[in-house]
């Protein structure tokens, strides 16, 4: 069965975006000068701060996203699963990053933080209820 062509749009723009956040996060990890330049010194601290298990489920958000994207591209079901993990993953990391961290997100980046973050959110289900509802018409298998 030929999928419809939305299926090509949604996955390249999907992976565009994923691999924008994969960039972020290996920036950050490795803490690259002239990525991390344009932040302030408190920034840079509450970035470099995050405790391991932040860390690890920012990867595990970050990097199943952009398998959820190739899966999609590649019309398998299991796009909606990597995009249920990811998105699991992002909610630990958003519960972190504003209510549980001494120093909050949104204290120290400033309330677009809050914004921007519901926009990835709101992506993130979105990319996931479209893999669902594909799967669930037997587009992906």
């Amino acid at each position: 069965m030929r999928g419809p062509w939305h299926v090509w749009v949604i996955g390249i723009t999907s992976l565009i975006f994923n691999a924008g956040g994969a960039l972020d996060y290996v920036m950050t990890q490795t803490q690259n000068p002239e990525y991390m330049g344009r932040f302030t010194e408190a920034q840079l601290d509450y970035f470099y701060g995050f405790p391991i298990w932040v860390v690890a489920a920012w990867a595990v958000a970050v990097w199943c996203a952009v398998l959820g994207s190739l899966l999609l591209l590649v019309r398998t079901r299991w796009a909606a699963s990597a995009f249920g993990v990811s998105l699991t993953a992002m909610a630990v990391t958003f519960v972190q990053n504003f209510f549980l961290s001494e120093v909050r997100m949104q204290d120290v980046v400033g309330p677009e933080a809050l914004w921007f973050s519901g926009l990835i959110a709101a992506i993130a289900i979105a990319l996931f209820l479209y893999a669902r509802w594909m799967a669930k018409r037997g587009v992906l298998r």
